[in-house]
């Protein structure tokens, strides 16, 4: 790669974080010019991207992705919200341009081994539950990728003898040529983003190559509970080290009774009882273990691995406690983008629940999450976003009548409220994605407290004498 950087022009396209980021490592390796490209307005594209208006190296192209910007380019790096389909990574091909992700740059320039994990639900919580627990072990220690911390900029910190563990996304997986990762986890695998890969098969594709380059000194973890993971097992020359919380396994990390136990093949170890594990619900559980694994496999000891599962707290926006209101429980779990995401927080949270969903649709299927509201205890369903009409048709088709559409969230925490009882659990588990209406599924969250936390503040000021 290093021959179509080194005193070549290279193509960013896309100029999110990564993009950002791939920008300053193609600097730091030689590259003489950079056309950094992106959707946005140019004079947004110039205010956003100031540290580079004084560099000579780089050009700032907003507004469009013409065809024109080929011209000279030895290499195109792409955002991974950048669309395959896009007419000028068409011409690309056509003209033989190559097209790498971020993740692909960052690893040709990597000083350290990268740990990948990927699978449709649970990567942000299981890739930051292993930095934790190589904390516990390593000098240094980067969780990057699509948890917001770029791998370009990790590559750029990361000295001899620091690890980094890399949450990683089908968008990303979906460009790579040689990207090879240490130890690969597939978390879990069901039908997602089929608005970018077109079909389910193109999907579990992206999410396979994360296997693609490993050789037998590499290490494989993958769900044995899900069959599609476990037939992704042809597909590697790494050694196998599954998880399951099914099966017993001769090999891998499994339960015992209670315990979570790491079986390497002629040892038993055992980590920890089921419940000392600090985050809650059964998919955390698989998560829990599959992040044993990775640890395991990475050099982590059973006792370091145990001490993170006993007080690792889970990570923001999934099933965050906010705020108790009366007896009234509000969850922020904006994280979970899709309906397998949303069914496993429904099943995390005990009692009654009001369920806010709705944004973007991915081209999900939302039946058999609406024919699941009534057997996860979902007494009310609030609807905002581009999928709260679709949604609401499929809840009434299937006899589900408790339902409201609103138009933000905050209108939605306030519904949600007048619809509860003490006792209740106000859930914000949306099964979409949050482009509709937000930046990102943080922000989504972020307004959502801030909208519990005004509902609390307006009922406590009603109480208090003037």
């Amino acid at each position: 790669m290093i021959d179509r950087i080194r005193g070549k022009r290279v193509l960013v396209l896309g100029l999110g974080k990564s993009g950002r980021a791939a920008v300053h490592l193609l600097l730091k390796v030689g590259a003489t010019s950079i056309l950094a490209n992106d959707s946005k307005d140019q004079y947004l594209l110039e205010k956003e991207m100031k540290e580079f208006l004084s560099c000579s190296q780089v050009e700032l192209f907003g507004g469009s992705h013409p065809e024109s910007l080929l011209e000279g380019v030895s290499l195109i790096i792409k955002s991974p919200g950048i669309k395959p389909g896009l007419p000028l990574l068409q011409k690309a091909v056509e003209l033989g341009i190559p097209v790498f992700s971020e993740i692909e740059l960052a690893f040709h320039f990597s000083p350290v081994p990268i740990l990948g994990i990927t699978g449709t639900n649970g990567k942000t919580t299981t890739t930051s539950l292993i930095g934790e627990m190589f904390s516990r072990q390593f000098a240094a220690v980067y969780v990057a990728g699509n948890i917001g911390f770029p791998l370009c900029e990790a590559v750029q910190q990361a000295r001899e003898g620091d690890i980094i563990v890399a949450e990683l996304s089908s968008f990303q997986l979906d460009d790579i040529h040689i990207f090879k990762v240490h130890v690969a986890a597939v978390l879990n695998l069901t039908p997602d983003h089929l608005d970018y890969h077109g079909s389910s098969e193109n999907y579990a594709e992206a999410k396979r190559k994360i296997l693609l380059n490993q050789d037998s000194n590499d290490w494989a973890v993958l769900n044995w509970d899900d069959l599609q993971v476990r037939h992704f097992s042809a597909y590697t020359k790494a050694q196998l080290f599954p998880f399951s919380r099914r099966e017993i396994l001769q090999t891998g990390v499994c339960l015992m009774g209670e315990t979570i136990v790491i079986n390497s093949g002629s040892n038993t170890f055992s980590v920890c009882g089921v419940d000392e594990v600090r985050i809650p619900g059964l998919h955390n559980l698989e998560n829990a273990l599959a992040a044993s694994a990775v640890a395991w496999a990475g050099g982590v000891t059973a006792e370091h691995i145990a001490l993170a599962l006993k007080s690792f707290p889970g990570v923001p926006h999934r099933l965050e406690r906010v705020e108790d209101i009366l007896g009234v429980t509000f969850i922020n779990d904006s994280k979970g983008t899709n309906p397998d995401a949303t069914l496993n927080a429904l099943r995390a949270v005990k009692g009654s629940k009001i369920l806010i969903a709705g944004g973007l649709n991915k081209g999900s299927d939302f039946k058999g999450l609406v024919q699941s509201l009534k057997v996860e205890g979902v007494k009310s369903m609030v609807l905002l976003g581009e999928t709260a009409p679709l949604i609401d048709i499929i809840a009434q088709d299937e006899g589900f009548s408790d339902t409201v559409i609103v138009s933000d969230i905050k209108t939605a925490v306030y519904k949600a409220f007048s619809l509860a009882l003490p006792g209740d659990t106000v859930l914000l588990s949306p099964a979409c994605a949050s482009w509709d209406m937000f930046k990102d599924f943080e922000e989504r969250g972020d307004i959502f407290k801030s909208a519990v936390f005004s509902l609390k503040e307006g009922l406590e000021s009603e109480k208090s004498p003037h």
